[in-house]
């Protein structure tokens, strides 16, 4: 069976961390199981955890508006599964989240307590810096996905635009 430790060992995040290291973050970690169609957070809650999935699948998603004249869509921006992260605002100041978050499936999560892991990045400097490194290419990709969805989205809405005026 799967531990705590196990799941933060295999994650990007966490993946460079000393074993000392990992097993002090396990003490500050937990498994939840979550059912299809839990919204673990919503876009602009308090960042109080930050997630790795053992088993299931979640989608990120964010509300977009397009225009000025028609309501905002939730756009999908990600989905997540076994062994990848989500909830990096719970270690970037003004730590709220910056999309919502939906359970797809069953869904087992190690959850990490934002608060004490912002605690231990303050103190372990080695741990900080490793930690904040994969953070930074995990933000760096989401970025990225935004981008070309939204790219799609605006695309697509000038097309439609421009065939309803032909």
């Amino acid at each position: 069976m799967e531990t705590v430790i196990d799941v933060l060992r295999h994650s990007v995040v966490f993946q460079k961390l000393t074993n000392e290291q990992i097993k002090k973050l396990a003490a500050i970690a937990s498994f939840e199981t979550h059912p299809a169609g839990t919204v673990l957070y919503k876009e602009g809650d308090p960042a109080g955890k930050f997630y790795i999935v053992k088993e299931g699948k979640v989608i990120l998603d964010m509300k977009c508006e397009m225009d000025p004249h028609t309501a905002p869509r939730q756009v999908t921006v990600d989905v997540i599964t076994k062994g990848e992260s989500m909830g990096w605002s719970a270690v970037v100041d003004p730590y709220i989240y910056t999309l919502s978050c939906l359970c797809m499936d069953s869904t087992t999560l190690v959850a990490v307590d934002a608060a004490k892991l912002r605690e231990f990045i303050a103190e372990d400097l080695a741990l900080g810096f490793e930690v904040m490194r994969s953070i930074a290419k995990l933000i760096s990709s989401r970025l990225t996905h935004t981008r070309v969805l939204l790219i799609g989205e605006r695309t697509l809405g000038f097309m439609t635009e421009q065939t309803q005026y032909a």
